[in-house]
């Protein structure tokens, strides 16, 4: 089954090499849209996932995502123009580097679900280990990008592996970008964190709100609060 069915609007995955998961869903879900996006940005976008829920559930008149891998481009271009809101978004085929050497605008919201390396990806294959490691967007141009292209009161929102977490917030203080929300993912009650959900401002926060979602209980029994975060999206929420 290539093709993936949401309560708005549907996806094609069939030629991205990265298909929707998990951590795509949440990001697009929890999100902060507290400040009114009016534009917004999505690097990495795959299969247009997040750019898509963030056009459902904002009013952002303009949502660009950025994409290197050619395939992967033009399924997201497809998706994008086979949804209710063709018309505000957009998709560049480039690189992160190429797209910060002329940037167009500010964005008042800018996401990533970044490509990472996890160890049970590990294969027995080295070379295409080391290979998928390199690919991996690196977090300080991640967030050095982010910082650049950042509205006065922009926010930037990702999902990362939670032992990454410490890492890409010292990353980020050096280029004056503040957390101000943190959720830590669980798969159930019972296992390690796995992902943290982080939200930065270049504005210092007195208070950064944490907290901790599981996701389910059981094999498909779903917590309320994960119920509740993704019901405007799953079929069978």
């Amino acid at each position: 089954m290539s093709k993936f069915q949401f309560k708005q609007f549907s996806l094609e995955q069939d030629r991205c090499a990265m298909k929707i998961g998990t951590d795509g869903v949440l990001l697009g879900a929890w999100t902060p849209i507290e400040n009114n996006p009016f534009s917004v940005l999505d690097i990495g976008t795959g299969t247009g996932i997040i750019a898509l829920m963030l056009a459902q559930r904002s009013h952002a008149e303009q949502i660009d995502a950025l994409e290197i891998d050619e395939n992967t481009y033009e399924q997201a271009v497809d998706n994008f123009e086979n949804s209710p809101w063709g018309d505000r978004l957009f998709c560049f085929h480039a690189g992160l580097d190429e797209f910060v050497e002329e940037p167009e605008d500010e964005y008042d919201l800018i996401v990533s679900n970044p490509p990472f390396y996890t160890e049970d990806y590990k294969t027995e294959n080295q070379q295409r280990d080391l290979a998928r490691f390199s690919d991996a967007l690196p977090f300080e141009d991640l967030i050095e990008a982010a910082a650049l292209l950042l509205s006065e009161n922009g926010i930037f929102s990702v999902i990362i592996p939670f032992k990454e977490e410490e890492n890409f917030i010292a990353i980020a203080k050096e280029y004056e970008l503040h957390p101000i929300k943190i959720t830590r993912v669980k798969g159930n009650p019972n296992s390690d964190i796995k992902r943290s959900l982080l939200a930065f401002s270049s504005n210092e926060s007195d208070t950064i709100l944490k907290d901790e979602l599981i996701i389910e209980t059981g094999r498909h029994i779903y917590t309320p609060e994960y119920i509740e975060l993704t019901k405007d999206f799953y079929l069978k929420m």
